[in-house]
C-alpha cells in the first residue's frame, strides 16, 4: 500500500501550519520528516493518521494493505503510551483486543513480535520495571502486532539517551531487514534521519512547505559502515535547514 498527499494545507484559526504539501510514501520505504521547531511535522503525521482533517488537499491510499494487516496505519509515540498496570505482553495484546482473533492466534502474534523486539524474557514485567529503551521496544512491538502497512512514528527516540537511541536505531534496522515495513518518521535528529530514511523530506519554517527532498540510495544495512558519506548528507541537510531553524527560533522566542 502506498500513500500520496496532494496539496495538503492546514491552519489553527489564523495560524497557518502547513501549506501545499505534496508527498508520497511507497510500500517498504521509510520517509523521514525533518524541519525547524513548529514547522508542522507532528501535525502532518496526525493528518496522515486521520487524527486531524486537513483544511484542504487530500490523502490517497494506492493499492491494498497486506492481507494480514489488522490496522493499515498505526502510531509509535514519543512518550511510549504504555498502561502502567499491564505487563509487557498485556500492553502488546491491547492492540489486538478489538479484532476477532482466536486466543491461540493472538498468543502467536504476541510471541512473534516480542521475539522480534528482544522482549520475550520480559513479557511478565511491568513498565515501571523497564528502562526507557525497553519501554519504547514495547511500543514498537505493539505497533508491529497489528501488521500495519505504514507505521507513523512521532520522534520515537527523542526521550532516550544517546546510547539507548543508537541501540534502538540498530533494532529498527534489524526489524526492517527481517520484514520491510513502510514508515513516516518525524524527528529533530538528523543522524536518525540519515541512518534510517530512504527519503528525507525537509520542511520549511511555519507554515511548513516542502523545502527539499533528499533521497539516500545506500542500503540500510550498509550505512553504519559508511559514516563519512552519511555525515556529508547530514551536513547537507543542516545547510538546508540552518537559516530556517534560526528564523523559527526567533519566532518562538519573540513571536
Amino acid at each position: 500500500m502506498d500513500l500520496q498527499l496532494q496539496n495538503i494545507s492546514h491552519a489553527y484559526g489564523e495560524l497557518s501550519v502547513l501549506e501545499n504539501i505534496d508527498l508520497s510514501v511507497a510500500a517498504g520505504q521509510i520517509v523521514c520528516i525533518v524541519g525547524p521547531s513548529g514547522c508542522g511535522k507532528s501535525t502532518l503525521l496526525r493528518i496522515l493518521g486521520g487524527l486531524e482533517k486537513p483544511q484542504s488537499g487530500q490523502i490517497l491510499q494506492l493499492g491494498e494493505p497486506p492481507a494480514d494487516s489488522l490496522n493499515p496505519l498505526t502510531y509509535v509515540f514519543q512518550d511510549f503510551a504504555l498502561l502502567p498496570w499491564r505487563t509487557v505482553e498485556g500492553n502488546v495484546s491491547l492492540a489486538l483486543e478489538g479484532h476477532p482473533l482466536k486466543k491461540k492466534v493472538k498468543a502467536e502474534i504476541i510471541a512473534d513480535v516480542l521475539s522480534r523486539t528482544h522482549l520475550l524474557d520480559f513479557r511478565k514485567a511491568l513498565p515501571r520495571q523497564l528502562s526507557g529503551g525497553m519501554k519504547q521496544r514495547v511500543a514498537i512491538a505493539r505497533a508491529l502486532a497489528v501488521k500495519p502497512a505504514i507505521m507513523l512514528m512521532d520522534e520515537p527516540l527523542s526521550a532516550l539517551d544517546s546510547q539507548t537511541r543508537d541501540l534502538l536505531m540498530d533494532d529498527l534496522l534489524e526489524l526492517w531487514q527481517r520484514e520491510a515495513f513502510a514508515a513516516v518518521y518525524v524527528t529533530h535528529n538528523l543522524q536518525e534521519a540519515v541512518q534510517l530514511g530512504h527519503k528525507i523530506v525537509v520542511l520549511s519554517r511555519r507554515p511548513g512547505r516542502v523545502h527539499d527532498i533528499v533521497n539516500i540510495d545506500m542500503p540500510l544495512d550498509e550505512r553504519k559502515f559508511n559514516d563519512s558519506e552519511l555525515k556529508g548528507v547530514q551536513r547537507h541537510l543542516w545547510k538546508l535547514m540552518r537559516d530556517e531553524a534560526r528564523a523559527a527560533d526567533m519566532e518562538l522566542v519573540h513571536g
